[in-house]
């Protein structure tokens, strides 16, 4: 009887062995498998993040250059004759178009780039608002034609520095 006994316990034991190696062998592969998922949906955020990212950038390089160039195109309209309302709508359009890409820029890039795209939005704005001065003949301090034409100029720089930032964040700048 005590035979009996012990071979239907090694038959359990054996029987358990079996099953539980078997729960044991689903689940490390279930486990497996949500692992997979998870670094395969990570991987398509990035990927997604940095199309946002690219798109944004490339929109807000674009516009802030049109701004920059209205600004200069508007200080040539002054001093060759009187500015129009095409002119003035003009103006008003690239600063309403940067103002809408900086205001996208502001939710996805990171702070290494929002430092110089602030940099860029305050020079159009600075510069902008010297031009609207003295297009009504109502210049602050020490503001002048020439003035204003130096500080617009000025922003290519601070346009390149930002582009370069941007670049970088999306891993195609050069490492000098």
């Amino acid at each position: 009887m005590w035979v009996d006994l012990s071979s239907v316990v090694i038959a359990v034991a054996g029987v358990a062995g079996t099953l539980g190696g078997s729960l044991l062998t689903q689940r490390g592969a279930e486990r497996a498998k949500r692992r997979e998922i998870e670094l395969v949906r990570a991987q398509e955020e990035i990927r997604e993040s940095r199309a946002l990212r690219r798109t944004c950038y490339a929109e807000l390089n674009r516009e802030s250059r049109q701004f920059a160039t209205a600004l200069s195109h508007h200080l040539h309209v002054m001093r060759e004759r009187t500015v129009e309302d095409a002119d003035r709508v003009a103006l008003d359009a690239a600063k309403g178009a940067h103002r809408d890409r900086y205001s996208e820029a502001q939710m996805v890039a990171p702070d290494a780039v929002l430092v110089t795209a602030s940099a860029v939005n305050h020079g159009l704005n600075t510069v902008y608002g010297q031009v609207k001065r003295l297009e009504r003949d109502e210049p602050a301090p020490g503001e002048t034609m020439n003035t204003a034409a130096r500080e617009q100029y000025a922003l290519w720089e601070l346009l390149r520095t930002m582009r370069t930032a941007m670049r970088h964040d999306l891993g195609v700048a050069d490492d000098d």
